[in-house]
């Protein structure tokens, strides 16, 4: 069965979080996904907000379902309506692959250079 998936990504902005977004119109958006012919869905909650994703059997079931006047009304209502909503094709943030996103390995070791304390004398190698 060859899935479609869609990606409904909302930042936290300055009408409030994407968090409180979800709690209010969550439900209500997967119901109509799920009566509109979703076959899969999930929600992320992350440090920068809350992804949506679902999965339809055809473009046009996904087509219906965004065109929905409730669906509408969610998207207008994110927290940040200029720069805090992303929708697009594929899984997992804007990768357009078949499998969530996952976070990347930390470079190196993942440590910092401490800082030198002022009771340490400091040698200097220049004249």
């Amino acid at each position: 069965m060859n899935l479609r998936w869609w990606s409904i990504e909302v930042l936290d902005g300055p009408r409030g979080t994407a968090r409180a977004w979800r709690d209010s119109l969550g439900n209500a958006l997967t119901e109509a996904a799920i009566t509109h012919g979703a076959y899969r869905w999930e929600w992320h909650t992350h440090t920068w907000g809350v992804l949506f994703e679902i999965a339809f059997r055809t473009d046009e079931a996904w087509a219906g379902y965004r065109a929905l006047p409730l669906v509408s009304a969610a998207l207008d209502a994110v927290p940040d309506p200029a720069y805090g909503l992303f929708v697009h094709p594929g899984r997992g943030g804007s990768n357009g692959q078949p499998h969530p996103r996952r976070p990347r390995p930390i470079a190196g070791a993942g440590a910092a250079e401490l800082p030198l304390s002022d009771t340490e004398p400091v040698l200097r190698l220049t004249a």
